[in-house]
């Protein structure tokens, strides 16, 4: 595995999706989702200048944290969150991708002793494994996270189908990015939506496209 090489790849091909999309790369947080490889390797990565990296399961967080706090990083947990596991990790957290219940929300606020910037999961597709808001129930969900000051809500999180195509790609990103836009464009307090998290190795280019700021990329920096 040629970690400096498949670096630069990552970094070129979302420097040509942002270009081909009209936008800056500055625009997108490359994050680097280290489930695949132990510390010492994520480690390394990082020497080589990435700054934000996620992980999906608590365990596995609190290692890379361990090992790495001494580093100027931001800290990204993208999996799904169990409240009996919040008070174990979310004051590590800079950014949870994940947040899809109200109950979830009010044990981060209980737990939390700092803002956590909080992408609402949505399940746009509607594919029953998936967790995640319907977009029907966003509002009312939004009321009822509205008096939870410890939680800011930047924006919307979601994840296609594997066996979606581009068209499907491109219609699932396309209407999470419409949604994000109505809610931003509410100006409810703590809830500025300027952001989506929205792409993964197999299918960033066409997020970005549609406007995603965050993409979750683990396998593109470590193959072989």
């Amino acid at each position: 595995m040629d970690l400096k090489k498949n670096k630069s790849f990552v970094y070129e091909q979302v420097a040509q999706a942002a270009a081909k999309a009209g936008r800056p790369a500055s625009d997108i947080s490359i994050v680097a989702v280290t489930k695949y490889v132990d510390s010492h390797v994520a480690e390394q990565l990082v020497n080589l200048g990435v700054k934000d990296i996620g992980e999906n399961r608590v365990d596995k967080f609190l290692d890379k944290y361990q090992t790495l706090k001494d580093k100027d990083l931001t800290w990204h947990l993208i999996g799904t969150l169990q409240r009996r596991k919040v008070k174990d990790v979310i004051n590590y957290v800079d950014y949870f991708h994940a947040l899809d219940s109200v109950k979830l929300a009010a044990e981060i606020q209980k737990r939390a002793d700092h803002t956590i910037k909080c992408f609402l999961q949505v399940n746009v597709s509607g594919e029953e494994s998936k967790h995640g808001f319907s977009p029907e129930q966003v509002d009312s969900a939004l009321e009822e996270l509205a008096s939870l000051d410890k939680l800011e809500i930047v924006g919307l999180m979601t994840m296609a189908p594997i066996t979606a195509d581009d068209r499907e790609l491109d219609e699932i990103f396309k209407q999470t990015n419409e949604l994000r836009q109505r809610l931003k464009e509410r100006n409810i307090k703590n809830m500025p939506f300027d952001d989506l998290s929205m792409g993964m190795s197999r299918d960033f280019p066409i997020a970005i496209s549609n406007g995603s700021t965050f993409v979750r990329i683990g396998t593109s920096f470590f193959k072989e």
